[in-house]
């Protein structure tokens, strides 16, 4: 088994929010992984005393924990109990009703001998490979769905679509969103490979349109992640006219993973 991972903040001197790990048990078989793409923030107030960076890491640290030593859970009770047990440790200090609680997108998979779980949950990426070289996307694309008039300002955006019937969802306080999440599992037999990315790393081809997830995944089997990141980065600087970043900030925090079952 093969795993590799890299991250790069989007701004220097700014703190990284996106979190991720994987987890190996004791015993050598089978494994996971967690990714999680934090949600920043507008400037002003989000009802929390606490930063996007402090809320993946406990929740990112939840569903390794839960998926790891909790077979007996499924992936969605492994993330509505992530977000439970965050969301009562600061509770008493913050208001967990603003739509701009901390939250964050979420990658979770989990292996054995016999299967592939996954679940996904916003606009982060997995891949699967087949032994015959074939991938397949698993992608939560309610975001890219929505009416554009639902996305004309991120005011709008959260009034009328941020966790909301018919908007889109992302992991907050409410361990109910756990339900909205995509899942599934895949025979063990049908995984050669794996990778897991946030969307400033995914922009190599969502964004860059560089090659499909096919191209996307041959890029993370090469020359690993962070060569990955190295070229999103490099056709970020290169945008000097903004033809493809019109839709976004120069540089997005970027993380992916890749594993070679």
């Amino acid at each position: 088994m093969r795993i590799e991972l890299a991250t790069a903040a989007g701004t220097p001197g700014r703190p990284n929010e996106d979190w991720t790990a994987t987890v190996l048990p004791a015993s050598g078989q089978g494994g996971g992984l967690v990714l999680l793409d934090g949600v920043t923030p507008p400037q002003g107030d989000d009802g929390c005393v606490h930063s996007v960076p402090w809320f993946t890491a406990r929740l990112g640290g939840a569903l390794v924990e839960l998926s790891g030593s909790r077979r007996d859970l499924t992936l969605r009770e492994v993330l509505a109990e992530s977000i439970r047990r965050t969301a009562d440790s600061h509770r008493s200090l913050c208001d967990l009703s603003h739509v701009r609680t901390p939250q964050a997108t979420v990658v979770v998979v989990r292996w054995d001998e016999a299967w592939v779980e996954h679940l996904v949950l916003s606009d982060s990426v997995l891949l699967f490979e087949s032994p015959g070289g074939d991938v397949h996307a698993v992608l939560d694309d309610r975001l890219d769905r929505l009416p554009p008039e639902l996305l004309v300002s991120e005011a709008v955006a959260d009034a009328r679509a941020r966790n909301k019937e018919g908007g889109f969802f992302t992991a907050a306080a409410d361990p109910d969103v756990a339900d909205r999440a995509v899942t599934g599992r895949t025979p063990r037999a049908e995984v050669r490979a794996l990778a897991a990315m946030t969307d400033g790393a995914s922009r190599w081809t969502e964004m860059f349109g560089e090659g499909d997830w096919a191209d996307c995944l041959g890029v993370l089997e090469k020359e690993g992640p962070q060569g990955l990141i190295d070229r999103v980065r490099a056709l970020e600087d290169a945008d000097t006219e903004r033809r493809r970043l019109r839709r976004g900030k120069t540089h997005d925090d970027a993380t992916a993973v890749y594993a070679r079952l």
